[in-house]
């Protein structure tokens, strides 16, 4: 019954710096993966870029890397871009940023609710002037189950899964809420030690059933790194990233030894915020 399935909701953060084909990719698996379950139904992919004030060396405006992500996506019909995280003039923890979408599928399920409800209020009054009406019969296929509102789940490799390990990064509560309340989806190249990662963490351990995670058989190893490097050295990128991002790229000369530069010597936002404050993740296990 596609009814009682768990609706999901998969959010990527990251800097996309620029957005790859392994990026586009990671929702694909992860959307077979929770298909292939019989229990999850994906409805929608949402890429959400990091915003300037994150102060990673190298990154370039949040503008066109919003763009770069409009573009690759363009023509998915479940994958979007939001960019309402990178338009924040202050660095946001990414809990903060799964809230916020979690809130916003909450609202517009309220209001889908409401505009539903609206025929069956109009059924009501007809009945009180015909007394002798039967109730309509349920139909069979009707499923009195009532869909809960969709998980948001975030999405990320192995890299983003292992950084929780890195002091001062992440607040252990916030890694916390983030397994407890929503849910990870880890994608990992197969031979890749997530599940020794989440072993040796007691937090992860007590959430292993949120942590979904995900085997990447057709390794993928492209790296936005890579492809700034590749950039910067006037070598193609063509077949690692969307063509109309790399038509982007070329028009705009956006990756250079310049760029590259940028933010060199200043500490990463959430160190700065974190650094000063003792319940930061000081190493998970």
């Amino acid at each position: 019954d596609p009814d009682s399935k768990t609706e999901v909701v998969l959010l990527a953060c990251g800097s996309f710096n620029p957005i790859t084909n392994m990026h586009l990719r990671l929702f694909e698996l992860a959307k077979d993966y929770f298909h292939e379950t019989g229990k999850y139904k994906v409805i929608k992919g949402i890429i959400s870029p990091v915003g300037d004030a994150y102060k990673k060396k190298g990154l370039i405006s949040a503008n066109h890397r919003v763009t770069m992500a409009k573009l690759a996506t363009k023509n998915s019909d479940w994958v979007e871009v939001d960019d309402w995280e990178s338009c924040q003039s202050e660095w946001l923890e990414t809990l903060k940023v799964l809230r916020y979408h979690h809130q916003k599928l909450l609202s517009a399920d309220v209001t889908n609710s409401l505009q539903d409800a609206v025929p069956i209020t109009k059924l009501g009054r007809k009945r009180k002037q015909e007394p002798n009406r039967h109730e309509p019969i349920k139909k069979k296929n009707q499923s009195p189950v009532v869909k809960s509102v969709p998980q948001v789940k975030l999405l990320c490799g192995s890299d983003m899964l292992e950084s929780f390990g890195i002091p001062n990064l992440w607040k252990l509560e916030d890694i916390t809420e983030i397994v407890e309340k929503h849910g990870l989806v880890c994608i990992s190249r197969a031979g890749n030690n997530v599940q020794k990662f989440i072993y040796e963490s007691d937090i992860l351990w007590r959430h292993k059933n949120n942590i979904h995670l995900v085997e990447e058989w057709i390794t993928n190893d492209i790296s936005s790194t890579k492809i700034r490097r590749a950039l910067r050295r006037g070598q193609s990128i063509r077949y690692l990233v969307p063509d109309v991002v790399r038509a982007y790229i070329e028009k705009n000369r956006l990756y250079s030894p310049e760029s590259e530069d940028r933010n060199a010597g200043v500490l990463l936002a959430p160190l700065q915020k974190h650094a000063s404050d003792p319940k930061s993740s000081q190493a998970l296990n």
